[in-house]
């Protein structure tokens, strides 16, 4: 599939990109797509959380009542979990909440989403682009060029461009990462997807092995 290649002022350059049928062009597997972003979601979790248990709470350890005759359940410590001040039941432990992917299902996961984004026409090419210092103005120009300006946005760039990923990294609504940075959640969580022309190659490269 061809798509035209726009300049930072979003013009037409009158060049096309080739995309790839087998990554930008395939049958979509849900699962994969769902699997994938769990993963990446899951890895963000600290998994940090702890209550008191009523082994950790300090407290009397004395029977608080005689065990019958009360007419009420019986009871063996203040420390639990029925009474005010106990511990907490069943309550959240430290936890690790990765699990594994295989690559293969990381690999089509990815190409998915591309290719839902490629559907919905969300995918713009922009000719190979850098600025002489990082300044967020600049960045702000391009956006504004492309439409981009109140959009959630994702610039794919085929390496490491310092005064971009700089003259970005004060705007919410836009990210800048790698080809090699690439992943299911980033794509299906922006608007749009800018693809600088040096990125094109990587990015299949990466998921055509």
């Amino acid at each position: 599939m061809k798509v035209a290649v726009l300049d930072i002022n979003g013009k037409d350059t009158g060049r096309k990109a080739e995309l790839s049928k087998e990554v930008f062009a395939i049958e979509p597997n849900d699962h994969a797509v769902y699997l994938d972003v769990k993963q990446y979601l899951a890895n963000q979790r600290q998994g940090t959380h702890k209550s008191k248990e009523r082994a950790e709470i300090t407290g009397s350890t004395r029977k608080i009542k005689k065990q019958k005759g009360t007419g009420t359940a019986r009871a063996g410590s203040i420390k639990s979990g029925v009474f005010k001040g106990g511990g907490r039941m069943f309550g959240p432990r430290p936890r690790n909440y990765n699990f594994k992917l295989n690559k293969n299902l990381k690999r089509l996961a990815r190409k998915s989403a591309l290719s839902i984004k490629a559907g919905e026409k969300a995918i713009t090419v922009l000719e190979d682009f850098n600025f002489d210092a990082p300044k967020t103005k600049n960045f702000t120009a391009v956006l504004k060029a492309l439409d981009l300006e109140n959009k959630k946005s994702l610039f794919v760039l085929g390496g490491s461009n310092n005064n971009v990923y700089l003259s970005s990294r004060n705007l919410n609504g836009s990210e800048v990462i790698t080809n090699s940075e690439l992943s299911t959640y980033k794509i299906l969580n922006a608007n749009q997807i800018v693809l600088v022309e040096g990125a094109i190659e990587g990015i299949e490269s990466n998921l055509s092995k």
